[in-house]
């Protein structure tokens, strides 16, 4: 069985999601692309050698007799109006982050799967198939460290572009962990607040670089969040689970240690394609193989939807400098299966 699949948006992320799934995954066949610009969708197909119509209209391919499953990779403020069109006509739809630009527009599709009565929604949270946050999972499930009690974290970025802005820091950057955590704890978040240390003197005047997002968990965990993305060195990504008889750390990603020089030493990525290349392998495999069993079991609309109310409240937070509480919506049972 090969599952035929639609992709709406050729930018990086789209036309890189096109190459895994026509020359690294199986089960799968890019057989439909659109994107605003028609030029770029026409050379994705080219460069790619993809037997694949270019559609000038999402919704079309959405409905599109030979697609079976859509992946949605345009620009955020598109994905809630392409989800919700894949949801109506009864297809499989992954969701590149964010799943929607606001709570509102997430839980709406939250609503709109609810209602089909059938997990159709896979948000493109890649962290959990990160292995080293799977080793980490392994080992706070199993009682290895006891109780989670705090966590410590980091995501450090070498530079940003100029366009970046000081809420980016939450709705870009920090996202992922807020995704992630939750994940990892099996927990809720309860408060958030935002703090700001010195700042860097390699940053732009209109960002506050570094950023710390302090956080509560329903279940009484606290977090602390160091977001750096103009730390020069490197991209780093750290993670330490402190429990009653442990720490947990996340596993730094594979390297070479050298002794030459007089020094000992081990390289530090830079780029975060680098970094989860093979999460992102791993997580639009995942995506296949639960359409073939019918059975989606990546970060559901649900999870989409909590990160942004987290990320909402952390904006707020930056904005206010309090502290301020994280309010979802009652949990539908629909997502404990």
């Amino acid at each position: 069985m090969t599952i035929r699949i639609g992709v709406i948006g050729t930018g990086a992320i789209g036309a890189d999601h096109a190459r895994r799934i026509t020359q690294t995954l199986s089960g799968g066949q890019v057989v439909a692309v659109n994107d605003v610009n028609r030029a770029q969708a026409e050379a994705v197909v080219a460069r790619l050698g993809l037997d694949a119509k270019v559609y000038d209209n999402g919704h079309d391919l959405i409905k599109a007799e030979d697609v079976d499953a859509v992946l949605v990779t345009s620009w955020g403020p598109t994905h809630e109006e392409f989800v919700l069109s894949a949801i109506a006509a009864g297809k499989y739809v992954f969701c590149e982050k964010p799943l929607a630009t606001t709570a509102r527009g997430c839980l709406n599709i939250v609503e709109a799967e609810v209602a089909a009565g059938k997990r159709l929604v896979q948000v493109g949270f890649m962290r959990p198939y990160d292995k080293g946050y799977q080793l980490l999972k392994q080992a706070i499930d199993a009682g290895q460290i006891g109780e989670p009690l705090m966590v410590h974290c980091a995501h450090r970025n070498p530079t940003v572009p100029d366009g970046y802005v000081t809420s980016m820091a939450i709705v870009d950057t920090a996202i992922h962990e807020l995704d992630v955590l939750r994940w990892l704890l099996d927990d809720d978040y309860k408060t958030v607040q935002v703090v700001y240390p010195k700042r860097t003197r390699h940053r732009f005047e209109h960002l506050a670089d570094p950023q710390i997002v302090l956080i509560e968990t329903q279940k009484g965990v606290r977090i602390d969040l160091e977001i750096f993305v103009n730390c020069q060195y490197g991209y780093d990504i750290q993670c330490s689970v402190v429990g009653e008889t442990g720490v947990a750390n996340l596993p730094e990603p594979q390297s070479l240690l050298l002794r030459t020089d007089a020094k000992l030493a081990t390289n530090i990525l830079t780029d975060w394609k680098q970094r989860f290349i093979e999460a992102y392998d791993i997580e639009l495999q995942d995506f296949i193989k639960g359409i073939e069993q019918q059975q989606l079991s990546g970060p559901t609309a649900w999870d989409g939807y909590a990160a942004a109310v987290a990320a909402d409240a952390c904006v707020l937070a930056q904005e206010s400098g309090q502290i301020e509480p994280v309010v979802m919506a009652e949990r539908p049972t629909f997502y404990n299966k």
